[in-house]
C-alpha cells in the first residue's frame, strides 16, 4: 500500500490537473467508481489505478483528488480522439467551460450517433471537470477535433434570430450542429456558410437564452425528434 506522498503515481495524478500536462502526455484522470467502471465497459485500460484503502492510504488519494470530499478510486487513462462523422454530429466552437463540454459530450451520446467535434477556443474535454460532466459518455464516445469547413454534411448554425426550428429544417445527408460560445455565439464566417440557422424557441417572458449545454441538449433533442418523424413518413 502507498503510504508516501512523493509516490510517483500520485505525483502522476498530481501533475494531469494541469492541461499542459494532459496534452504533453496524452493521459487524463478519472474520479469515482462509476467513471472507472465506465471506462472498463468501453474498453479502456487504466495505466494506473488506485484505490482508497486498498493500493493507497485514503487520506493521500484524497489529496490528490480533485473533488471536494476525495474519492475511492482515481484512474489514469489514454486519451482517445473520434473521427467526424455520422448522421447527426456537434461541432462547438469557443465552449470554454470544461463543464459545458462534458455536458455536451453525454448529451451527443445520448441522443446522436455521431461525436463532439471540438473547434478553436474550446475547454479539454480530458478535463476533471470535463470529465464529470460526461458521466462516462467521454469513454463510450469520445470527442474528435476538426476545423469546421473539414466537416462531412450541412451544418445547421444554432442562431436565436433565426427564423426558423431546429425541428423543422430538412436536410439530405449527415448533419452537424454547430453551437458557439453563450456571450458571443458563433463567428459570422461559420454562420454565412452554414447550410441553414435555426434557433430553439423559449417562452415569451422567460429567459433569453440557454446555458450552451442545455441548449444543446434541446437542439439534439429536436433533430431526433424530426429524423424520428421524417422515418414515420413526416
Amino acid at each position: 500500500m502507498i503510504t508516501s506522498n512523493d509516490n510517483q503515481q500520485l505525483k502522476t495524478i498530481r501533475k494531469l490537473h494541469d492541461k499542459r500536462q494532459r496534452q504533453r502526455t496524452g493521459l487524463f484522470i478519472a474520479e469515482g467508481e462509476d467513471l472507472v467502471q465506465a471506462a472498463e465497459d468501453a474498453g479502456f485500460e487504466a495505466e494506473a489505478l488506485l484505490v482508497a484503502g486498498v493500493d493507497v492510504e485514503s487520506e493521500l488519494l484524497a489529496s490528490v483528488s480533485t473533488l471536494g470530499s476525495g474519492t475511492r478510486v482515481i484512474g489514469v487513462y489514454r486519451q482517445r480522439w473520434s473521427p467526424p462523422g455520422g448522421r447527426l454530429s456537434v461541432y462547438l466552437h469557443g465552449i470554454g467551460d470544461p463543464g459545458n463540454v462534458g455536458t455536451i459530450i453525454r448529451s451527443t451520446h445520448a441522443f446522436a450517433d455521431g461525436p463532439v467535434v471540438l473547434g478553436p477556443g474550446c475547454a479539454d474535454p480530458f478535463a476533471p471537470k470535463a470529465v464529470r460532466a460526461s458521466m462516462g459518455s467521454i469513454f463510450a464516445r469520445p470527442p474528435g477535433r476538426a476545423a469546421w469547413d473539414e466537416l462531412d454534411g450541412s451544418s445547421i448554425a444554432l442562431d436565436p434570430r433565426a427564423d426558423a426550428g431546429v425541428a423543422d429544417v430538412s436536410l439530405d445527408g449527415p448533419v452537424v450542429l454547430c453551437l458557439g460560445s453563450e456571450r458571443e455565439g458563433l463567428p459570422e464566417s461559420i454562420l454565412d456558410r452554414a447550410a441553414c440557422r435555426a434557433r430553439i424557441a423559449l417562452n415569451r417572458g422567460g429567459p433569453e437564452s440557454l446555458n450552451v449545454a442545455m441548449a444543446a441538449t434541446v437542439a439534439l433533442y429536436e433533430r431526433t425528434r424530426h429524423e424520428i418523424r421524417m422515418a414515420d413518413g413526416g
